[in-house]
């Protein structure tokens, strides 16, 4: 019997062998031998075979400044975890589908989890190494997707709340995972946990206090009740920075203005950078150049407007684009913001000489115009060049004439093309109070101080969502964002206009409500998130209680 036991056990191993498909590296360093499967913190910025046992932290005072560090010690390289969730699926097809899966934990309770993008992190180290650093803060500022994940985890999934002053224990754990037709995570890999000490954050009365409204607002004082607490509640947390970035918040209840404040130093006066807010003025110009008859509809096409043959990539599709389509951003050209890769992408229109030919040289995809979405920059600013070429004195003067005169807007900055236009694809600058009266124009279902400025059925086609079947949002109008806001057992329908940073014009639907949000928080993945978590964990039950 003994010799077929020593066969069996032979087998057994080497059938274990054989079940990675690369070879990672060897494990020699002993630190890492004493702690596979281990996640370590430290608070300096120091290499794997420099580390000592010495360096490693169980506890740490947390300071958002100073460097806050892991270092990963696992016992096999992330493509063998990943061989394991499918043995069917090469090395570079495992490396697109997945890549590690981080849990944050705080005190016990499971705050956030995130499945890494697959594209984060070098593909050849991911075959290969059997140990990482993951820089969570940076004393310097060190880009790394370590730093977005701590983002994402600490300021836009509450665990800056979670992590209030006193002391916490935070645990973090990571799990191989797979995304074929669902998502498959494997067992844990490694852990970790420290003691951290959150210090007090220092605050003044004047920081946290309402914001008394001054006078000459162009807006007559609301005297409807706000639950005054809620509002200094947000104060402070704006004041210890765990909303970012903010600048200004005003809410207009019955047309009346309510609240008004303004922070990092911004002031009534200040022009606020919004980014694609200004890409829903682009929706009510149009509507505007509609109703004056300079346009027989929105289902007018490209071809009326443009020789589309003298373009690249022309095709017959290209001709029956509608105006409509490019509105609702569902045009069938080949320009996705969101994919780095899309010829269309608005990063590869910007250093261009001419910004329309950019959007006209796109090839089209198979998609029909108005079935499938797509956030397309290059859309927006060619629906500015089509109202500019057809109205009169051109779009510059015809906004300042039809839209901004009316509502008593007259301190305003544009984008410009590279031709000189303005670009309605983002960057209008304007006073906080201004947006509000641009949000409440709508609200008011186009009329401003008795005056038709936009057509009501204009601003019913513009909140109504076109793309009901898409599991991925909430929904898209006329250049507008649908978003339903929920507070406890509360829905609150909205449409909004949404710009980088965190910016929004919200016009509540069913309650008589308009809220300007204005931040400079640009490119952090938290941004609309903390926007979001102000309105429906503030606003709303200030303006509700």
């Amino acid at each position: 019997m003994k010799p077929i036991l020593l066969f069996v056990l032979i087998f057994i191993s080497g059938l274990s062998l054989s079940q990675n498909l690369i070879e990672p590296e060897k494990i020699e360093n002993p630190v890492q031998k004493n702690h596979l499967n281990k996640i370590l913190f430290l608070d300096k910025v120091i290499s794997a075979e420099n580390t000592k046992e010495t360096d490693f932290l169980k506890t740490m005072i947390f300071q958002e400044d100073k460097d806050f560090d892991l270092r990963v010690f696992l016992d096999n390289s992330l493509v063998n975890y990943l061989h394991q969730l499918d043995s069917n699926l090469s090395a570079d097809e495992l490396l697109k589908k997945g890549n590690y899966q981080f849990s944050f934990y705080v005190d016990g309770t499971l705050i956030y989890t995130e499945n890494l993008n697959p594209g984060a992190g070098i593909s050849e180290d991911k075959k290969k190494k059997t140990t990482f650093r993951i820089p969570l803060l940076s004393s310097k500022n060190e880009d790394s997707w370590g730093k977005y994940m701590w983002m994402r985890f600490y300021l836009a999934h509450s665990g800056i709340d979670a992590m209030n002053e006193g002391n916490h224990v935070l645990k973090i754990e990571i799990r191989p995972y797979l995304k074929t037709s669902s998502v498959k995570a494997g067992n844990t890999i490694a852990s970790g946990e420290i003691s951290l000490t959150v210090p007090h954050k220092n605050t003044s009365e004047q920081q946290i206090a309402v914001q008394n409204i001054q006078p000459n607002s162009g807006w007559k004082v609301s005297d409807e009740k706000l639950d005054q607490e809620k509002i200094r509640l947000l104060n402070t947390k704006i004041a210890e920075n765990r909303f970012r970035d903010i600048t200004s918040i005003v809410i207009i209840k019955n047309e009346n203005i309510l609240l008004e404040e303004y922070f990092s130093q911004s002031g009534r006066d200040s022009l606020q950078d919004t980014r694609s807010v200004g890409k829903s003025f682009a929706s009510a110009l149009m509507g505007i150049a509609i109703k004056d008859g300079y346009f027989k509809s929105e289902n007018q096409m490209l071809k009326e407007f443009y020789d589309l043959k003298q373009f690249k990539n022309y095709s017959s599709r290209k001709d029956s684009i509608p105006i409509k389509s490019l509105l609702t951003m569902s045009s069938g050209f080949d320009g996705n913001d969101s994919d780095e890769s899309s010829p269309g992408n608005e990063e590869n229109m910007y250093p261009t000489e001419n910004w329309v030919k950019f959007a006209l040289d796109l090839p089209v995809t198979e998609n029909k115009p108005g079935k499938t979405w797509s956030y397309f920059t290059a859309g927006v600013m060619l629906t500015g060049d089509i109202l500019d070429k057809t109205v009169p004195k051109g779009l510059e003067n015809y906004a300042a004439k039809k839209l901004f005169q009316p509502l008593g807007i007259t301190n305003y900055k544009w984008q410009f093309t590279p031709q000189k236009k303005p670009s309605l694809a983002g960057g209008l600058r304007m006073r906080t109070l201004d947006f509000a009266k641009f949000g409440q124009l709508y609200k008011n279902n186009g009329i401003w101080n008795g005056k038709n400025v936009i057509d009501k059925n204009w601003i019913k086609k513009s909140f109504t969502n076109y793309f009901t079947n898409d599991q991925d949002f909430e929904g898209y109008g006329y250049l507008f964002w649908r978003k339903v806001y929920k507070v406890g057992n509360e829905s609150f329908e909205a449409y909004q206009s949404s710009g980088n940073g965190g910016n929004k014009i919200i016009i509540f639907t069913e309650i008589p409500v308009v809220i300007v949000i204005t931040a400079k928080a640009y490119n952090k993945s938290y941004a609309h998130l903390q926007s979001e978590k102000i309105v429906e964990e503030y606003l709303l039950p200030a303006i509700n209680n």
